[in-house]
């Protein structure tokens, strides 16, 4: 009995020994959307006997360190250090999954096993309050993060709990501090609001003042498009008149030029009005004899011309008549010579 406990003994001692080092637990990390993550093997220390440190990611090989160098395929996402510890940059969802590392020495003997669980979880946004006075509720939510959980307290009192949001409504005044709380196993936000509801008798004068103000609005407007349309008729007026004292000016216009170029015809300098008068009398050698015609004296014959040189009509000044002619020239009168009255009277 004795030798065979020896022996029994031998070998739980070579067992022991030749599985030393090897870690058969997982290790659960987690880690932040879109930042890194260090995964530090743990109780390792690196010294010269260490030949060979190698991570894998789902059973594939990603990085690894081999005689004294470290090969990285894929710079972009991993970095191994010298230490043994693997750098994750900028976690994304598809990162999530079981990374192992397996560390050997010279001699090409297993010194140590580490598997690691990574969690990729969303980090919470801040929580957004909001309430309404009428109804007396008030909400907090939130709108981004992982296995998150969202908790309200009023006034250091805990009201509710929740996922994404909370529905807190009370039934007295409930004017106080409120926070809303949103964690999860990477991040934490906090939000605090004091609620001020105003009184029943301050909600009817709230109500009656808003009331007031939009019919004072409406009585506003329409003053306002009474005054525009006055203005407006007011101007259709204004522009009738003016049109109507140009129309009046034009044809009074016309009439003073119609006028005026009747009377700036001129007169024919060759023929006189009166050639009877105008014509000196014949020698009396060949003064025609008519038979029972006497010329009328000397005396009357003056009268006579100094009568026609009246009826002659002065001829306007030259700048008189250029102003005056402005419109289309007129008919000239046919001018009839006239006779005495005794030469009429005889003949």
């Amino acid at each position: 009995m004795s030798f065979a406990c020896k022996v029994l003994a031998s070998f739980l001692l070579i067992f022991i020994s030749s599985t030393k080092g090897t870690a058969l637990t997982h290790i659960t990390i987690l880690g932040a959307l879109d930042h890194d993550i260090d995964l530090n093997i743990p109780s390792f220390q690196m010294n010269d006997a260490i030949e060979h440190i190698q991570w894998n990611k789902n059973e594939m090989r990603i990085v690894q360190y081999q005689h004294g160098k470290i090969h990285d395929g894929q710079k972009e996402t991993y970095q191994l250090f010298l230490n043994g510890t693997l750098k994750i940059k900028r976690l994304n969802r598809s990162d999530t999954g079981t990374y192992k590392v397996i560390v050997y020495d010279k001699d090409g003997k297993n010194v140590l096993e580490e598997t690691f669980i990574l969690r990729v979880l969303e980090k919470v946004s801040t929580p957004v309050i909001s309430w309404n006075c009428i109804n007396k509720t008030l909400t907090c939510e939130v709108t981004r993060g992982t296995d998150l959980k969202l908790r309200l307290y009023y006034n250091g009192r805990s009201v509710g709990e929740g996922q994404k949001v909370i529905t807190h409504k009370w039934n007295a005044n409930s004017n106080g501090s409120f926070t809303c709380t949103a964690n999860n196993d990477v991040s934490e936000e906090t939000k605090t609001a004091v609620i001020e509801c105003p009184g029943k008798g301050l909600d009817i004068i709230l109500i009656l003042s808003i009331c007031g103000g939009g019919l004072m609005f409406l009585i506003f407007v329409a003053l306002l498009i009474v005054y525009i349309s006055k203005r407006k008729k007011q101007h259709r007026r204004r522009s009738g008149f003016i049109v109507a004292d140009e129309e009046l000016e034009v044809r009074a216009h016309r009439k003073i030029s119609e006028e005026g170029g009747r009377k700036l015809q001129p007169v024919p300098g060759s023929a006189p009005q009166n050639p009877a008068a105008s014509q000196p009398p014949p020698p009396p050698s060949h003064r025609p004899q008519v038979p029972g015609h006497r010329p009328p004296p000397s005396g009357h014959r003056v009268q006579q011309q100094h009568k026609n040189q009246k009826q002659r009509r002065p001829l306007p000044s030259p700048g008189t008549q250029v102003h005056q002619q402005k419109g289309p020239p007129l008919p000239r009168p046919r001018v009839q010579p006239k006779f005495p009255r005794g030469a009429t009277e005889n003949s």
